[in-house]
């Protein structure tokens, strides 16, 4: 089994192990891995990356404002599962602002343009080797300064994850999934968390053997992914991506692909059902039309457009 390490821009492209793939089977299932395989998004997002976010930006006089917005975008919305600085730039920039809290005590949101405008360049490789190569590149003082900031957030929220999040099985009927997946589909991790997590937490839980190789944040976006993995190498239909987020979604419909939806705060069932039902449709198939659309209007049902605090407004 391939297994990706954390390799630095110097290094050969860390997307090689996905670029050379060779498919085995007929099918292909890409699997996300935070709040979809494991149930860590939670505490990864209340626990590591909330109280750094107040910690190195300077929200401390609205922290739980800030938690209200962290728990909003990154758990029980259409950005759930977003790569972490594009959450950050929307809670900072533009959900924050707008909290009643925020605006009841006149507290003004530290505002950091220059790492913006780095999360919003397409040609930003949106990871810790990334930012290292932006503040090595960038003769601005003011640009180094708020990219080593947001490094510096990365880098300690990736330490309180070692530090806090183990022994977090998978969910149940994940395990039983994977056994029954093997057989017929080759099957990656497709994820943007940090590979280091990600090989310690599949490998932890010895379930890492089910899969080909494990894909996180330095090896590309999910969509690049399954670019990576699939293009020329599946029929029409024969490709299927399990994810918990939009995201998810967007990468899985950017490369022709079929989308299976892990619903929030209803995963146990959902991989209940993709064992049970799902997965036999996808291989005889079943899935492509009617049935998935269906999945996808339930999913869509439980990631609201608008945060509470506007929707008790309205």
């Amino acid at each position: 089994m391939i297994i990706s390490k954390e390799k630095s821009m110097a290094d050969i492209d860390p997307a090689t192990p996905l670029k050379q793939f060779k498919p085995r089977h007929k099918f292909f299932v890409g699997i996300d891995s935070d709040g979809c395989a494991f149930d860590t998004m939670g505490i990864k997002q209340r626990e590591c990356f909330c109280p750094w976010l107040i910690a190195c930006f300077g929200l401390q006089p609205v922290a739980r404002a800030v938690r209200e917005c962290k728990e909003f975008a990154d758990l029980f919305s259409k950005t759930r599962g977003a790569n972490r600085h594009k959450t950050n730039r929307r809670i900072i920039a533009e959900l924050l602002p707008e909290h009643p809290m925020t605006k009841a005590r006149g507290f003004e949101v530290p505002q950091y343009p220059h790492y913006f405008a780095w999360v919003d360049d397409p040609a930003s490789l949106l990871s810790n080797d990334g930012l290292r190569h932006a503040i090595e590149k960038t003769t601005d003082p003011d640009a180094k300064k708020e990219l080593q900031l947001a490094l510096t957030w990365s880098e300690r929220v990736n330490w309180a994850i070692g530090e806090t999040v183990r022994n977090m099985p998978p969910f149940p009927n994940v395990r039983q999934s994977l056994e029954k997946i093997q057989p017929l589909a080759d099957v990656i991790v497709v994820s943007a968390t940090p590979d280091e997590a990600l090989n310690r937490e599949w490998q932890e839980h010895n379930i890492a053997k089910y899969v080909e190789v494990i894909a996180g944040q330095e090896m590309g976006t999910k969509t690049q992914h399954l670019g990576f993995v699939t293009k020329g190498r599946y029929e029409k239909n024969h490709v299927l991506m399990i994810g918990d987020a939009p995201g998810d979604m967007k990468a899985a419909r950017a490369n022709d692909a079929l989308f299976y939806p892990i619903n929030p705060s209803d995963e146990i069932e959902s991989w209940k059902r993709f064992s049970d039902e799902a997965f036999n449709k996808f291989i005889n198939g079943e899935y492509a039309g009617e049935y998935e659309e269906k999945l996808i209007a339930q999913f869509d049902s439980y990631l609201p457009e608008l945060p509470p605090w506007q929707q008790r407004l309205a």
